[in-house]
């Protein structure tokens, strides 16, 4: 996510947080291969270690994808990487709006991916964590399926404007190729068509 945002704000000065170092790492090799490690950087730690006061830092945009399932949910990888991404580890959607809450500029959103089948937890997380939904979105991979992924935006819940639920983006159409609205969202984020 960090590579697309430093795409499409070219301006923007980015940070990213990554807890395993192998993965920490390939970030920072991206970050020089795609010559923007001047302004961004990866961070190796714990998303969740936001109440220490030497790294109060407020921001204008937090973004964050938690982990798809809960542990015991499914089979999981023994490779580094690939069990963590998948598996609330170190925590989900929850702890992703814990964690955000106290980063957040004011007036500043916070948005995230969760899985579909993982929805119902998104809204009670937000106001556990002291965020309101402001925007909602699912992505449909292709016509006649059902949803995959929601994207959805939160903000403080004292500055939260009403929910506005936005069309589905559809990734493919029922014959298999990107929809338009799929390729202009991949040439905002600098990927080709």
């Amino acid at each position: 996510m960090l590579l697309f945002l430093a795409w499409r704000f070219p301006l923007a000065t980015l940070a990213g947080i990554e807890a395993q170092e192998v993965s920490a790492d390939l970030a920072r090799r991206s970050l020089l291969w795609n010559g923007i490690a001047g302004r961004a950087e990866i961070h190796t730690g714990d998303f969740r270690d936001v109440h220490d006061p030497g790294k109060r830092e407020l921001f204008a945009l937090v973004t964050g994808t938690p982990p798809y399932y809960p542990v015991g949910a499914g089979p999981e990888s023994d490779r580094v990487q690939r069990a963590p991404c998948r598996f609330e580890h170190r925590g989900g959607i929850e702890a992703y709006c814990a964690a955000a809450l106290p980063r957040l500029a004011p007036g500043a959103p916070f948005v995230a991916c969760e899985a579909w089948n993982q929805r119902e937890r998104v809204e009670p997380a937000a106001r556990a964590a002291g965020l309101g939904l402001v925007r909602w979105r699912e992505v449909i991979p292709r016509t006649g399926k059902e949803p995959l992924l929601c994207i959805f935006a939160m903000r403080a819940a004292e500055l939260a404007e009403p929910l506005v639920v936005e069309p589905p983006l559809v990734v493919r159409d029922g014959r298999g190729r990107r929809t338009e609205e799929f390729v202009a969202v991949r040439g905002a984020l600098g990927m080709p068509p």
